[in-house]
């Protein structure tokens, strides 16, 4: 099954690079970095920590455990590895050159094997859910630790990785360690092939994303510029399908507050322009986030940028965080929540269904299931400022309450730090 595996990524390699290659042509940040996709790049000067977060959620999310490995092992070189743009540019604007960012390269045998001779690990942390039978396979050889921290596992996933047998199942060896969010997810990766002695519950580490004192100056500053008087609500991380209806309930908000700006943020930058095109064939009155603050009469300020999400909820009253009325899974309740505002979820929030569930418990998230139910929600918050606070103030004790999983990560990492340097490493 590896053979087949091995031959089918080898033949997809140069596809998945000429797409690369493709999108490079619109958005140039795409060439950045080619060579890492294969894995070549600089040679490390000395053996690392090596940590992988996927794309832009994964990296924001792993922020708080790169501080912490920086501030325990600030002599040991970090390689921060993602496979999108909008993940390295994350690292980069979190970390700058005190971290050396690179592409996860394509998991061909020969390119897994150039990367880790270059970055020669001493331990492997894996955000959430990146299971790469031969990078794993050639963590097992080299006798590189590696911990799949932060995980979750949906029970889809589930379903897909049984469909191809013991592939996945081999992935779990003696030295992976599962870290994972809930209780439900260790037993779905103990239904995969993890090890039940090696693996663990810890929490999930979006409790312990602190709010970015710059990004709250920022957010203040925006909302001044906004207009103190005006009524302002974020749609953050939208997809297709659910921009439609978040301007529709706009336009229901208006009725009853005309005054009322909506900051919609797309979740992917190359969609920009075609919701650009959409509010423009809506007739919505809109300017662009990289035109500056708009002007009074603006309806909608479509936020072309990236990286400004959480001062942009800093500037808010009220946050509906997208992915959930369309189904996708749902995106970070906690980033408003740890802001004090009131989050509004649609139906579909698998992808952080725990933290979903214990912020509608409790009533700090709102749920809404279209427009017109996203609109009187709205409006009931927008008419009652006691009760924004009051909700605000629960999400912020939920957050505060649950914190601690970095710092139970950073104690299973240790003692993989202090086994010996794995073969081959200098």
């Amino acid at each position: 099954m590896r053979r087949l595996y091995s031959m089918l990524i080898i033949c997809a390699a140069p596809i998945a690079f000429a797409i690369v290659l493709w999108r490079g042509l619109r958005d140039r940040s795409y060439w950045l970095g080619l060579e890492e996709r294969l894995g070549l790049g600089r040679r490390s000067p000395a053996p690392t920590i090596w940590l992988h977060a996927v794309s832009l959620g994964e990296m924001s999310a792993a922020a708080p455990l790169m501080r912490g490995i920086r501030d325990r092992h600030p002599q040991i070189p970090l390689v921060v590895t993602t496979a999108t743009p909008a993940g390295r540019a994350r690292a980069l604007a979190l970390f700058g050159d005190s971290v050396d960012v690179r592409y996860l390269p394509y998991d061909t045998p020969g390119s897994v094997k150039r990367f880790l001779s270059r970055i020669q690990p001493r331990v492997a942390i894996i955000m959430e859910t990146e299971l790469w039978p031969n990078l794993f396979s050639c963590c097992e050889r080299l006798g590189v630790p590696v911990l799949l921290a932060n995980a979750r596992l949906s029970a889809r996933s589930v379903l897909s990785y049984r469909r191809f047998g013991r592939l996945f199942k081999d992935v779990f060896s003696s030295n992976v360690l599962v870290a994972a969010q809930s209780a439900d997810d260790a037993q779905r990766f103990k239904s995969i092939g993890a090890d039940a002695a090696s693996t663990r519950i810890v929490g999930n580490v979006k409790f312990d994303l602190q709010p970015d004192a710059a990004a709250a100056l920022l957010g203040r500053d925006l909302r001044a510029a906004f207009g103190a008087a005006r009524s302002v609500w974020i749609a953050g991380s939208t997809h297709a399908g659910e921009e439609e209806q978040v301007l529709d309930a706009q336009m229901l908000l208006q009725a009853h507050r005309p005054n009322t700006l909506l900051l919609l943020v797309p979740r992917h930058k190359d969609r920009f322009q075609g919701v650009a095109d959409l509010l423009a064939r809506r007739g919505v009155k809109f300017a662009r986030r990289s035109a500056g603050a708009p002007k009074d009469d603006v309806q909608v300020l479509l936020v072309d940028t990236v990286g400004e999400l959480a001062a942009l909820y800093a500037s808010a009253d009220i946050a509906f965080v997208g992915g959930s009325l369309v189904p996708v899974g749902g995106h970070n309740l906690l980033e408003p929540a740890a802001l004090g505002l009131p989050v509004l979820t649609g139906p579909y929030h698998f992808n952080g269904k725990d933290i979903a569930e214990l912020l509608l418990a409790r009533g700090a998230a709102l749920p809404v299931a279209n427009a017109q139910d996203l609109a009187a929600a709205l409006t009931r918050l927008f008419d009652d400022p006691a009760e924004r606070r009051r909700i605000g103030i629960v999400g912020q004790e939920i957050v505060e309450s649950n914190r601690g999983s970095v710092l139970r990560l950073l104690d299973l990492i240790e003692p993989r730090l202090a086994e010996p340097r794995p073969a081959g490493t200098r």
